[in-house]
C-alpha cells in the first residue's frame, strides 16, 4: 500500500495519468512449474479417454499457482522494458520522456492479478502492452476506485492542485460485516449499552 501511495503522489505531482485493471483468469495464463498429470475423461474426446495428460498451465488453487503466475507476470513486464524497484519488487519502473520534453518514470505496480500503471499514457500501456500478453477485465479498466482494499479517488484541493485520497471505509465496513455474520452464525448478541 505504501508503494501505491508513493506512486499516486508522484502521479499527482508530475501530472501523470493513473489507470488500473484486473487480469482475467490470471492463473490459467501462467505456465505451471509443477509436473501435474490428469487422466482424461470423455470431455477430451473418446480417443483420449483413460490417457494421461500433462497439465501445462498452473492449476487454480494449486500449491504453486500463485507463484507461477507472479513469476510469469514479472517476466512479461521485464520483457516490456520495465525494471523492478530495489525497494519493492512489485513496483516496475521505466524512464520516459513526457510530451512536454520533461523526464519522468513510468511505473507498473503489480499485486496478484491487479495492475496499476502510472504514466503519461497509462491506459495505452495497459491496453497495448500488458493487454497484448494478458486478457484484462474491461469493466475494471480506468482510474482506480479500489486498490488493495482501500477506496481510492482523485480529489481537487482548495489551492487547485490534484491529489489522490485513500479511504479505509470499505475495509472497515467489510470487517464489521464479517464480525456480524460470524456472530449471527453462533447466535451471539452484543450487550446493549
Amino acid at each position: 500500500r505504501e508503494s501505491a501511495r508513493t506512486a499516486l503522489t508522484c502521479a499527482a505531482l508530475n501530472g501523470l495519468d493513473v489507470c488500473a485493471a484486473d487480469i482475467r483468469n490470471a492463473h490459467l495464463q501462467a505456465p505451471s512449474s509443477q509436473k501435474d498429470c490428469i487422466t482424461c475423461g470423455p470431455e477430451f474426446g473418446l480417443e483420449n479417454v483413460g490417457k494421461r495428460a500433462l497439465v501445462k498451465r498452473a492449476p487454480w488453487r494449486g500449491k504453486a499457482a500463485g507463484r507461477d503466475f507472479r513469476n510469469h507476470l514479472r517476466s512479461c513486464v521485464k520483457h516490456l522494458g520495465f525494471a523492478a524497484c530495489p525497494a519493492d519488487p512489485d513496483v516496475w519502473m521505466h524512464p520516459a520522456i513526457k510530451s512536454d520534453g520533461s523526464s519522468c518514470h513510468q511505473c507498473v505496480l503489480l499485486c496478484t492479478d491487479d495492475a496499476l500503471v502510472v504514466a503519461e499514457n497509462a491506459e495505452q500501456i495497459l491496453r497495448q502492452e500488458i493487454g497484448k500478453h494478458f486478457e484484462l477485465k474491461k469493466e475494471s479498466m480506468g482510474p482506480p476506485k479500489i486498490h488493495l482494499g482501500s477506496g481510492a479517488r482523485k480529489v481537487q484541493l482548495e489551492n487547485g492542485s490534484s491529489a489522490w485520497a485513500f479511504s479505509s471505509a470499505q475495509c472497515v465496513k467489510a470487517a464489521v460485516d464479517n464480525v456480524k455474520e460470524h456472530c449471527q452464525k453462533r447466535n451471539w448478541t452484543f450487550p446493549r449499552a
